[in-house]
């Protein structure tokens, strides 16, 4: 789950990270379904972390066969992969030790939810 999060910064701030990937969101969100799909197992959420998948890559599949809409953001700059990274990773961090049990009810970390 560690690239999802600057993955999805990255499609606003151009850098070699976004010309490095197709589509970061869509890359991203194939990454957090597949890291979902290893950690879940009961049925509710193989169908839920499948669609997400499938849907994420069938989106990429087509981007071979259409150009990539435009994503309106940060005029390009040298630090943009950085901000990205740690923006990126500070969200993650957020995530994994309070905003998870808070919205999903569930810690990634183990133990009981908040």
């Amino acid at each position: 789950m560690v690239p999802v999060f600057p993955l999805f910064f990255a499609i606003y701030l151009s850098g070699r990270i976004q010309s490095a990937v197709v589509h970061p969101i869509l890359v991203a969100v194939a990454l957090w379904a597949f890291a979902h799909l290893l950690a879940n197992g009961n049925l509710a959420d193989l169908l839920l972390f499948w669609s997400f998948l499938i849907w994420a890559l069938a989106d990429l599949i087509s981007l071979k066969y259409r150009p990539a809409p435009p994503v309106q953001g940060a005029p390009p700059g040298k630090f943009n992969d950085l901000i990205a990274i740690v923006a990126g990773l500070g969200l993650y961090c957020v995530f994994l030790f309070w905003a998870h049990a808070w919205l999903i009810g569930v810690s990634p970390l183990g133990g009981d939810a908040l």
